[in-house]
This record gives C-alpha cells, structure tokens and sequence, in this order.
C-alpha cells in the first residue's frame, strides 16, 4: 500500500463541483492499492500515517506526529500510485490493484482511520475527483508499508 502524505494548511476535495471533504491544517494522503495488499499492510500504513513525526515542535523540528498536533487527516484514493512508470512514455497499471481490492481496502482503512482518530474526511473511491491543498513546506512524503 501506497501513501504519498503532504503536509498541509487546508485541503478539499470536491466532486461535480461538491465538496466531499474538507479539512484545514493536517495531512493530505492520496493513498494507492497494489495487488499483495491486505488488512496487515492496511493497518502499517495507518499507523505511519498517524504516527509519522512531520509537524514542527516548539524548536522548529519535525518532531510531531498528527496525532499530536490534532490535526486533519484527508485520505483520498489514487490508483496511480501504483502505475508502472519504469519504461516507455506511458504508465502501465497491472501493477495497481483490481477495482474491487481498491475499493474494499481503501473503504476498510477509512474506517480504521475514524476509530483511531477524530478528524477524518475522504474523497470517493472511482470518482473524478478535484483535489486542492495549500502544502505546508512545501512538505511531501512517499510510505510504503
């Protein structure tokens, strides 16, 4: 499982001009699905995301994690994380997951997500999705569990 985390100020997501989730300072994560994923990669990556210290202590440091700073988690499904880009002009997706696993997964690390903390949104899995943000940092992290 993929995530790719910015550190943000604010970040929307909105769908046919909608928004379906809305949060202010926090973490962005577009979240991508291979085909070996299961409940125990689910459950690593959630904890990086929630744990991962990249929020400025009182010395300026990145010494905080979002849990610590409360801030807002906004999960977005993206598919193309997976993308095979390794060769040629265009990017290849046999290397992402079949729709259904995506979608199961994305939907159970959502809802992994609310019961562990307090400010969740997320865009719609499948969805043409508009995504803005301001990045705070500008700061952009790439996990994989």
């Amino acid at each position: 499982m993929i995530g790719l985390l910015q550190r943000v100020t604010s970040a929307e997501v909105t769908i046919n001009r909608t928004s379906v989730g809305r949060i202010d300072a926090g973490l962005l994560v577009l979240v991508g699905v291979e085909p070996e994923d299961s409940e125990a990669t689910l459950k690593r990556l959630l904890q990086r995301i929630l744990g991962y210290r990249i929020f400025s202590d009182m010395d300026d440091k990145m010494n905080l994690s979002l849990q610590q700073v409360n801030g807002g988690l906004l999960l977005v499904p993206q598919f193309t994380l997976a993308a095979d880009t390794q060769k040629g002009m265009r990017p290849g997706f046999s290397t992402a997951a079949e729709p259904a696993l995506g979608e199961q997964l994305f939907h159970r690390l959502v809802e992994r997500a609310r019961e562990l903390h307090p400010l969740v949104e997320s865009g719609q899995f499948g969805a043409d999705m508009q995504v803005a943000l301001v990045n705070d940092g500008p700061a952009t992290f790439l996990l994989r569990s």
